[in-house]
């Protein structure tokens, strides 16, 4: 009997001594609790600052690749298509953003950003102040004090004014910062493409950027918009955890603290490794977005030839497939938003939701273990109210930190693509270009040497080409090397077939094409006037277009007066135009109302206004009649502008001095035109053409002469 007694005692006993070992280990800890309470805050502070930075500036995404490019730039042959917030190249290319934006801590936005941090702060305190609040009103219900609720619910009504004042003003300056940051970098933007005609060179001759409209507006405001958002959607979240939290260290302990960070950033980081990439889905669609305005843009400037060719079927097939391709790829990312969606809340709301009452109710159902005041039922009350809004807005304030990376992938998105507009305006600033090339095995084998080549341009009173090669900045070559020069008052006539360089000549004397070969030796840009077929003609007045692109103050300094641009206009017979339209200071769309012959008259009083040295005639005859093409001719050489037309009329030639042939083969001829020797050939060439349509009905006569011959031969045998 004994024997059995004490093989039951002794588990008993073996189990009271490990619970007087944990009753000493406890009152060890309790004994030291509020310096291991101090390290575990401290602890936790830390963590949230560390890992918060380690996911904003990239330490979690690996190594920085070798991109190839500093400052944010890709290599030469890679092509990063993902934007990806923990991409170090993500950060590269925001940082370098950031200091376009933000330039100094005495700037305006970094004022503005100031502000905005301080009613941050504002709004934490306010709310843990709401937070006790909503535990004394509580209590006071439960306790039935209807003065004390009364008096705690004035105090609710008063925290109102600071509370709703400091959302307000929140709203606004998120609001203005984003409006500032895209003032600040649009500056930069416009420095960029202002001068040396890099719009036209980034439209034309680099193929990196398409739609370049979509990247200089929507993709910019994009940007701006969400970099001001994110601060917001960080900054106050990472505040609010750290605040709230360290007061509920202080109400509940920080052992349950500890415990529930471990279990919500488990459950945090599954959750971000099954985020999808939104940041690559924002800048494909942004990509497709893009495309899809580009085609109705393109479709607006043909709309005459597509009528003509009645093309409106297939021009229509194209727009449907860009907005398809848009739609679904729209429609994919709402359905991964929803599945994404719904595990995201199941986590952040209802997850993290039921950990947050199991802490809260640690001081009432383990209070008296560790050491903590129980008090009475009001006491109890007041404390759960409060932990539990403490503990919902450190939840909410964390949702807020993992809802803000989707925010943060978007602005990935858009980040790389300002940046890739910006790095590709520095390249063709610079003379980079990367163009498709020609699909040809000799320019497969040799443009990239040849368009890697630069040739030397130098200023000179005279314009001179010294074995200069015409290349399409695509590799086409049209013609090998060219040398001719044209001296001041020695007018060039330029002729040849359809795509054999002739523009493409005028392109590199305006400094559109660059010089891939051999010396060109050209005034500066502002002594050339270039005069197309179809004249541009600004938005503005009419005044405006004559003068384009002086304004009415470089006018006035230029000694120009209205009455002088009236004489210009009566010199193309054009004066009754300002009566007509109601003055110089009318505003018109003017492409459309003036007609053909009219715009061409425009652009002749613009030439005279400016009177360069040079000016480049593209057809800019060909809607004007003979008689007023001898006054505008007559006019520029009296004007002393030395004249370079291209044009098939021969009514042309006695003007020019010089002629330059292509022969549309690669070839060329320079030479002195003698004008009225090449009327008489020309003349003689178009009677020997006659001649030869009637060569046929000639043979088909002699034919018939020999059929007669030979029957009245037979009749006479």
């Amino acid at each position: 009997m004994s024997t059995r007694i004490k093989s039951v005692s002794s588990p008993t006993t073996s189990t009271d001594a490990v619970r007087v070992q944990l009753r000493r280990l406890l009152d060890v800890y309790l004994q030291h609790r509020p310096l291991v309470q101090k390290g575990l805050t401290a602890g936790f502070v830390l963590y949230c600052i560390g890992t918060t930075l380690a996911a904003l500036t990239g330490r979690m995404g690996g190594k920085v690749p070798n991109t190839g490019g500093g400052r944010g730039k890709r290599g030469k042959n890679s092509k990063n298509t993902t934007a990806s917030p923990n991409d170090p190249l993500f950060h590269i290319r925001l940082k370098r953003l950031l200091r376009i934006v933000i330039p100094s801590l005495k700037s305006r936005e970094a004022a503005m950003l100031a502000l905005h941090s301080a009613f941050l702060v504002t709004r934490t305190g306010l709310s843990l102040y709401v937070a006790e609040l909503d535990g004394r009103i509580v209590s006071s219900l439960v306790t039935a004090q209807p003065a004390l609720f009364l008096m705690n619910l004035a105090r609710w009504l008063l925290v109102a004014i600071p509370a709703t004042y400091t959302n307000s003003m929140l709203e606004y300056l998120q609001s203005e910062l984003g409006l500032a940051y895209r003032v600040a970098i649009e500056p930069d933007r416009d420095a960029q493409i202002s001068g040396e005609q890099l719009f036209y060179k980034l439209a034309n001759l680099d193929d990196r950027i398409k739609n370049a409209d979509q990247y200089l507006t929507v993709d910019i405001q994009q940007f701006s918009h969400k970099l001001a958002e994110i601060y917001s959607n960080i900054a106050k979240p990472v505040l609010d955890v750290i605040l709230y939290n360290y007061q509920l260290s202080r109400n509940v302990g920080a052992e349950g603290l500890v415990i529930l960070t471990i279990l919500v950033q488990s459950s945090a980081g599954l959750l971000r490794a099954i985020t999808p990439p939104f940041g690559t889905y924002a800048a494909h669609e942004a990509k497709l977005e893009g495309e899809l305005r580009f085609t109705h843009s393109r479709l607006l400037e043909s709309a005459e030839e597509v009528a003509l060719y009645h093309g409106e079927e297939f021009e229509k097939n194209v727009i449907e497939r860009g907005y398809f391709a848009l739609v679904k790829h729209a429609n994919r990312v709402l359905r991964i938003r929803v599945w994404h969606g719904m595990a995201e809340e199941g986590v952040i709301k209802w997850l993290w939701g039921s950990l947050g009452l199991c802490i809260c109710a640690i001081p009432v159902f383990a209070g008296e273990l560790l050491g903590m005041k129980g008090g009475d039922l009001g006491t109890r009350t007041e404390g759960f109210v409060t932990n539990r809004r403490l503990l919902l807005s450190s939840s909410d304030a964390f949702g807020r930190l993992m809802y803000s990376y989707k925010e943060l992938a978007e602005l990935a998105g858009y980040t790389a693509r300002v940046s890739d507009l910006f790095d590709t305006m520095e390249d063709v600033k610079a003379g980079h270009y990367q163009k498709k090339l020609v699909s040809s095995t000799k320019v497969e084998d040799n443009a990239k040497t040849v368009l890697q080549g630069r040739g030397k341009i130098i200023e000179s009173d005279e314009i001179r080409f010294d074995q200069v090669p015409l290349i399409s900045p695509n590799g086409d070559v049209l013609v090998k090397s060219m040398s001719f020069n044209v001296e001041p008052g020695k007018h060039l006539l330029v002729v040849g077939p359809n795509g054999c360089g002739k523009s493409s000549l005028f392109r590199i004397l305006g400094g559109l094409w660059p010089v891939y070969g051999g010396t060109v030796y050209k005034p500066p840009a502002r002594s050339f006037t270039y005069i197309p077929q179809r004249p541009y003609l600004c938005t503005g007045t009419l005044r405006d277009q004559i003068i384009y692109p002086h304004s009415q103050v470089e006018m006035k300094e230029k000694g120009t007066t209205d009455d002088d641009l009236l004489k210009m206009l009566d010199v193309v017979e054009m004066g009754h135009i300002v009566e007509r339209e109601g003055g110089w200071d009318a505003v018109r769309e003017w492409r459309d109302a003036l007609s053909g012959g009219d715009k061409q008259r425009i652009a002749m009083a613009r030439l005279f206004y400016h009177k360069p040295k040079y000016a480049i005639l593209d057809e800019c005859t060909s809607a004007v009649t003979l008689e007023i093409e001898k006054i505008m001719y007559d006019h520029a050489t009296a004007l002393g502008i030395t004249l370079m037309t291209v044009s098939h009329r021969p009514s042309l030639w006695k003007y020019h001095s010089m002629v330059l042939q292509y022969d549309g083969a690669g070839g060329y001829i320079f030479t002195e035109l003698d004008a009225e020797r090449r009327l008489a050939l020309q003349e003689e060439k178009q009677d020997l053409e006659h001649k030869l349509l009637t060569v046929p009905k000639l043979k088909e006569r002699l034919e018939e002469l020999r059929a007669v011959k030979a029957e009245r031969e037979r009749l006479v045998v």
